[in-house]
């Protein structure tokens, strides 16, 4: 059910695939880019040849809108692909998934059936590539899905969806290398950035983000063999009006795991329900063993000039795992206050004792539990 381009060589760099979803208006067609005179031998500058089969599937319009029915896409389909391609640049454009049939009626997290709606612009096996000034509206699923990819810069990314597109991820990266995020303007139903297993060396830079869930390490240890995660900077972000803030989230009862190396840095927090959270207790609707502890193994993680408003009077919440207890946890400037009728702002912690140093308020770690 897609229109399918084939791409060749861009500048003598790669052989790419790239699979368009349905378009609004449009018939499904193949649009092979050797019949506009590509060469397709990895040495030849096809990009003209690119271009115009881009052009004849109708890409070339300045905003493309998916199919509204859900059912219009195949099980695990995702709108637009760009696979397997070494140096792409891709800059301006509007895709709007047109996704509110699908909120209306599925809430997949809760029913498991979340491969059943499409993502609207997926980057897969990415490498040396730039993507730039485009827009992402009303995804049916996550917005943009970055899997497999390797030093590649999101630069100017402006996603937008209400606070009720449920499982909207806006940037979901997983198993990737040298990621950057920078200058992005996040609005949507769950997470603004999220971070599955095997994400390293990334960092996230100059995002402002809500409506939304905040940014999310995770959730991670649900599945088997899940690669680490280690070196993720987040810095000099925004986050307003959010169910959450900055957090960290593993499964009890998970497979073995790793999340180290977790810097926060220099994050303004406005209206944001818990701004600080460690979750080694994650469970959404119930559906785990909440009583066996994670095994996901969090170390070295630090949150620096984190300030603002609590939407609730618990501002810190540092929960990490009774089996394996997060080490080298780091607290430095923190200033979040409640204006709330129960009195001031809060934290609790379990299974961890942070090194806490400058000014702290709420007090970190004042109630624990162990």
């Amino acid at each position: 059910m897609k229109n399918e381009i084939r791409f060749a060589s861009i500048k003598a760099i790669c052989l790419i695939w790239c699979f368009m979803g349905l378009i609004e208006g449009n018939q499904a067609n193949d649009f092979d880019v050797k019949k506009y005179g590509a060469k397709a031998d990895g040495k030849s500058d096809d990009n003209k040849a690119i271009e115009n089969a881009w052009k004849e599937a109708g890409m070339s319009r300045k905003e493309s809108r998916a199919p509204a029915d859900p059912a219009k896409f195949k099980s695990q389909d995702s709108w637009i692909v760009f696979n397997n391609v070494n140096g792409l640049t891709v800059e301006g454009g509007t895709f709007d998934g047109q996704g509110a049939i699908a909120w209306s009626k599925n809430d997949c997290a809760k029913t498991g059936t979340c491969d059943s709606l499409p993502i609207n612009l997926a980057f897969n096996k990415l490498t040396n590539s730039v993507i730039r000034s485009i827009t992402s509206l009303n995804s049916k699923l996550f917005h943009m899905n970055i899997l497999n990819c390797k030093n590649v810069t999101f630069q100017r990314t402006t996603i937008n969806a209400p606070e009720i597109s449920l499982n909207t991820d806006g940037i979901h990266i997983g198993r990737s290398t040298g990621v950057n995020i920078t200058d992005a303007d996040i609005k949507t139903g769950d997470d603004c950035v999220s971070l599955g297993d095997g994400c390293q060396q990334v960092n996230i830079e100059k995002v402002t983000c809500g409506p939304g869930h905040g940014i999310s390490i995770g959730s991670l240890g649900k599945y088997q063999n899940e690669q680490p995660v280690e070196g993720i900077t987040v810095r000099n972000c925004t986050i307003t009006n959010t169910m959450n803030g900055i957090r960290v989230k593993t499964w009890p009862a998970s497979t073995v795991g790793v999340a180290r190396s977790l810097s926060f840095d220099n994050i303004v927090m406005n209206n944001v329900s818990t701004p600080i959270l460690i979750d080694q207790q994650y469970c959404p609707y119930g559906q785990c063993k909440a009583e066996v502890p994670s095994r996901v193994k969090i170390s070295d993680v630090s949150f620096n000039a984190i300030k603002g408003t609590s939407a609730t009077q618990l501002a810190v919440k540092l929960f990490c795992s009774r089996g394996i207890p997060c080490e080298n946890v780091a607290l430095n400037d923190i200033n979040l206050v409640y204006h709330g009728i129960n009195g001031t702002a809060i934290s609790e912690c379990a299974n961890v004792k942070p090194k806490l140093t400058g000014n702290l308020f709420p007090p970190v770690c004042a109630v624990s539990s162990h």
